[in-house]
């Protein structure tokens, strides 16, 4: 050991180079290491959690769609036959009354100026779209 020199109080060999590992306590190490575990699985569980009710949601969501594609297959087999579907009377007369409703606010507020939100999510009677009802439930 005459090469070797003291440095901070430990010995280094002069044909080691690098980091020397320290001498962890290995009850802690493997205790660090099972409340990693722990912590992964809980996140695991987490994001399965989320994904199943991401699926669900999404087959809810195609249920309705499904559903109202077959209503709206209906409506055009009758229309093929002739006949009008109440439902698509009653959207009509609605959209009417609504446009002559508009019309008369509209006459009413003839020496005003009309203050419109640029907001799309903003609800107007005039905006009432046939088959808008099941993307909001």
């Amino acid at each position: 050991m005459e090469d070797a020199t003291v440095v901070g109080g430990k010995v280094k060999k002069p044909g080691k180079r690098g980091r020397k590992p320290a001498k962890i306590d290995l009850k802690a190490k493997l205790e660090r290491s099972r409340q990693s575990a722990r912590e992964c699985r809980a996140r695991k569980k987490l994001r399965y959690q989320y994904l199943e009710e991401l699926v669900s949601s999404r087959e809810r969501a195609i249920c309705a769609l499904r559903e109202e594609l077959e209503m709206y297959k209906q409506w055009c087999m009758a229309m093929d036959q002739g006949k009008i579907p109440s439902e698509i009377k009653a959207l009509l007369t609605g959209e009417e009354q609504s446009k002559s409703h508009q019309n008369s606010t509209k006459h009413a507020k003839a020496g005003k100026t009309e203050t419109h939100s640029n907001n799309p999510c903003e609800y107007h009677a005039c905006d009432n779209k046939i088959g808008t009802e099941s993307f909001f439930m």
